[in-house]
């Protein structure tokens, strides 16, 4: 920390330095919010937001081609979004929970939409 005199009192320059997330967490926030900053994943996961769907099903209904689909699964997968239900040879995907969901809603929200 420099030596200069802060404007903040100590014990809101304390607070402040402990509400800061430690390394692991912020890294760990920022692939989280990473995987908002793509339009075909947020078409998917709006899409999925209403029902599980297939590939096929998701291809045909956002006109997305099923190679691109299958990969913006797998990421959004392995971040832990979306889960998956096999029925057969047919795999369904769905939200892994609401919260996904929420943070796209409060997106639109604070966008004022």
């Amino acid at each position: 920390m420099n030596t200069e005199t802060l404007l903040l009192d100590k014990r809101t320059q304390t607070l402040v330095e402990q509400c800061i997330p430690d390394n692991d967490t912020l890294e760990s926030l920022v692939n989280f919010f990473s995987i908002f900053a793509d339009g075909t994943r947020l078409r998917i996961l709006s899409a999925l937001s209403i029902t599980e769907m297939c590939v096929t099903d998701l291809s045909r209904v956002l006109c997305i081609n099923q190679t691109t689909v299958s990969h913006q699964l797998r990421l959004l997968k392995n971040a832990g979004m979306v889960k998956c239900n096999r029925l057969g040879k047919v795999i369904f995907y769905s939200l892994r929970n609401e919260t996904v969901n929420e943070v796209m809603l409060k997106g639109v929200e604070f966008l004022g939409y």
